[in-house]
């Protein structure tokens, strides 16, 4: 009897300390399609170039477009992603990925876990997409390059207007502050001279 007693003890105790919220990565599932591609303004293969996580703002990674299926996009693109999502992933420097997204801006798009977005492999074993979609990596290229084609990347015009809205550095900013109160002084001097 104090066996009994002592294994619901523990039992208790266990299921006490289980955290109170579980969530559960449920997205639906998606066949791939022409239409299912239709709900998406941008579709590219890529390597992560870098990560910056989330710190109370959606985290950002710098792909490097190898493939661009749909959408306008440069070279070098950012996708920006929720970290505290359901089925949020951690993305790491030199993954492979092939990217399903809206824009979020001109130059950036905005990840949605659930969409169609997949990581590359090498061992096939452990690429778990390949049973949630019916098809493994090597077969969603193929049929991106046969039903979209292939789409050029934008290329990246330094412009005399590129830098115009760009805040001036901290050196910058003490020479227009010395220049404007230089302007100041000249003008509260020369207005009591000439005006009495």
């Amino acid at each position: 009897m104090k066996g009994f007693f002592a294994f619901n003890l523990v039992l208790i105790l266990l299921l006490l300390s289980l955290p109170s919220k579980v969530f559960a990565c449920q997205c639906p599932l998606s066949r791939l399609s022409l239409e299912e591609c239709e709900k998406y303004d941008l579709i590219f293969k890529g390597k992560i170039l870098s990560v910056k996580t989330c710190n109370d703002k959606p985290g950002e990674a710098i792909f490097e477009i190898e493939e661009l299926y749909k959408g306008n996009a440069e070279k070098e693109f950012m996708v920006l992603f929720n970290c505290d999502e359901e089925c949020s992933y951690a993305f790491k420097e030199g993954e492979e990925w092939i990217i399903y997204s809206k824009y979020k801006q001109i130059n950036n798009a905005l990840m949605d876990w659930c969409s169609r977005s997949r990581r590359y492999f090498k061992n096939d074993k452990e690429d778990f997409y390949t049973s949630t979609y019916g098809n493994d990596y090597s077969d969603e290229e193929k049929f991106l390059r046969e039903k979209l084609g292939l789409h050029r990347v934008l290329v990246k015009k330094e412009t005399s207007e590129t830098n115009r809205n760009q805040l001036p550095n901290s050196t910058q900013s003490i020479w227009i502050l010395l220049a404007s109160l230089s302007g100041i002084l000249l003008f509260y001097f020369l207005f009591k001279k000439f005006v009495k």
